[in-house]
């Protein structure tokens, strides 16, 4: 049995729940909503201040739609709902996912409140420490019990940490890390663009609507383009770049990623999907973490001189937010009851409990040219037992930290599936 807990916290003292879940972002959110809606008590620990996760301190959005036949959607869209009532949702484009994040902050703590479900911030696993009791795990001492039991009390437990950071620390089996992780991004936004301008410029100098669009709603302008460093198509921007990097008014690297988008509920702000970091840095090392937004930090200023000076639109604008965290596509993997296999992916291989349905593209960034993959599929199936640890029974994950091998996972680590697998998670505890 394993017992842990933060001196800061309880002071030793049992507290007993349902479901303990690490890590407020999207899929833990998912979870702990459903959780307390399933009538569960239900505690949700965050490190940050504020839950939402890569949603909100990294600045990822939107979330991408992943199909048609979506399953485990109640939390998304009473989430969309509820966003839309503060105004601060948009459907652009055929998705629902366009979101201002800063109002999703308090959007969630309202939703999970609501529902019941106990908020704690500013706890860090890295912080958890044993309390007067002998601590012993499956992978260590053979136990006549093969389930996890912590200090704070409960019945069944969810690491949606993203690096897996609390099943780490119980010493459970991951998958083989040995392959490159994906370049991380650090996203900002520019306030004081002006939308029509910016949108009328990109229409005029690029006519493929793959790449740019430009549509009115709700008597504002939402646009989106992008542009990369691969040869593989025309882009409208290159010519733009080369020059910049020519002139030494941006490095190489700066220009591997580009996309631009507005943000809901907003007049005059640009979301940044980049800079992407070059850089093979790893997302389980804090060394590594701090270089890469001391990296991304130097690429965003230089991005933002460039867009000012070369965009038309953004002669006033300015950087108005800059990401909390690193944005991480793939770190650590947990080794699960079944290690969900590209080829399963490829297949559309059917399980008897699916939890995701989606089909949205195997998307693997790499730092190279020429060398990342988007590759379409056809629609595909998650099994529940890929968000379980092989080594307790009542231990699940969830979000981009599941059973899966390095390329499935670059399919099922966006928002929209990682919100599934939580809801999933709750709704399997519920049944049992």
């Amino acid at each position: 049995m394993l017992a842990i807990i933060s001196p800061n916290l309880y002071n030793c003292n049992m507290k007993s729940y349902d479901v303990v879940i690490f890590g407020g972002g999207t899929a833990g959110c998912a979870c702990a909503w459903n959780c307390a809606k399933f009538g569960l008590k239900t505690l949700l620990l965050e490190k940050n201040s504020y839950l939402g996760g890569a949603m909100t301190g990294a600045l990822v959005i939107p979330i991408m739609k992943s199909g048609d036949n979506q399953i485990n959607t109640d939390f998304y869209n009473e989430l969309t709902k509820q966003m839309r009532a503060y105004s601060a949702q948009i459907t652009y484009q055929g998705n629902q996912g366009w979101f201002n994040p800063q109002i999703l902050k308090i959007v969630l703590e309202n939703v999970l409140s609501t529902a019941g479900v106990e908020i704690l911030y500013g706890f860090d696993t890295k912080i958890l420490s044993p309390c007067n009791v002998t601590i012993d795990t499956n992978n260590i001492y053979k136990i006549n019990s093969d389930k996890l039991s912590v200090y704070i009390e409960a019945k069944y437990y969810v690491d949606a940490t993203g690096n897996c950071d609390f099943s780490k620390l119980i010493n459970c089996e991951f998958l083989d890390d040995s392959q490159d992780f994906q370049p991380m991004s650090l996203r900002f936004i520019m306030s004081g663009v002006n939308l029509k301008t910016l949108g009328n410029w990109l229409l005029e100098l690029d006519s493929d609507r793959n790449v740019t669009t430009v549509q009115e709603i709700d008597g504002g302008t939402h646009l989106s383009t992008a542009y990369t460093w691969d040869t593989d198509k025309h882009w409208a921007l290159a010519p733009l770049f080369d020059k910049a990097v020519e002139f030494d008014e941006l490095k190489d690297s700066d220009r591997n990623y580009f996309q631009i988008f507005t943000v809901a509920g907003t007049s005059d702000s640009v979301a940044f999907n980049c800079p992407r970091l070059v850089k093979r840095y790893n997302p389980n090392n804090i060394q590594d973490v701090s270089s890469a937004l001391i990296e991304g930090r130097q690429a965003i200023f230089r991005i933002s001189e460039f867009c000012k000076k070369y965009f038309k639109g953004f002669e006033k604008a300015y950087i108005s937010d800059i990401a909390d965290s690193v944005g991480v596509r793939v770190s650590r993997r947990i080794k699960g009851k079944y290690i969900y296999r590209i080829e399963d992916l490829r297949s559309g291989k059917k399980f008897e409990h699916p939890a995701v349905i989606s089909n949205y593209p195997v998307d693997v960034h790499n730092a190279q040219k020429e060398a990342s993959t988007l590759e379409m599929t056809g629609e595909y199936q998650l099994p529940i037992e890929s968000l379980m640890s092989a080594d307790y029974e009542n231990l699940f994950v969830a979000g981009r930290c599941l059973s899966a091998d390095y390329m499935a996972q670059g399919a099922l680590r966006v928002q929209a599936s990682c919100f599934s697998m939580g809801e999933a998670i709750a709704k399997y505890i519920a049944r049992i």
